[in-house]
């Protein structure tokens, strides 16, 4: 599919309105690449030292979904997240925390890619 040659087509608000979500969504997904690049080229995600919520908002982009929200906090405070875990299999008892880890370990290797 060549981008320079562009076939005229009948688009309906609807379809425009579809088309530029998606435009926005590639950008967006451009514009991570580029800070994933850029932060394993300078060897760390995050190297700002300020409080006034510039490093917060890097950490989270703010069109990002709940999912993405959680998996990004699970990366940054790894002891944070083994906590819960074992307060998890301490309250549930491990059988149905092994039961849940089956069902939920898919969604969870899909959020690491």
């Amino acid at each position: 599919m060549c981008a320079d040659k562009s076939i005229p087509v009948d688009v309906t608000p609807e379809q425009q309105r579809v088309l530029e979500r998606i435009a926005v969504q590639r950008e967006r997904l451009r514009a991570r690449r580029a800070a994933r690049q850029q932060a394993q080229t300078h060897g760390t995600a995050n190297t700002t030292t300020s409080t006034d919520g510039a490093a917060q908002g890097d950490l989270y982009p703010p069109d990002a979904s709940f999912a993405e929200r959680l998996a990004l906090f699970t990366r940054a405070h790894p002891a944070v997240t083994g906590a819960v875990a074992a307060a998890l299999i301490a309250a549930a008892g491990p059988r149905r925390v092994l039961r849940w880890a089956t069902v939920a370990l898919p969604w969870i290797l899909r959020l690491r890619g």
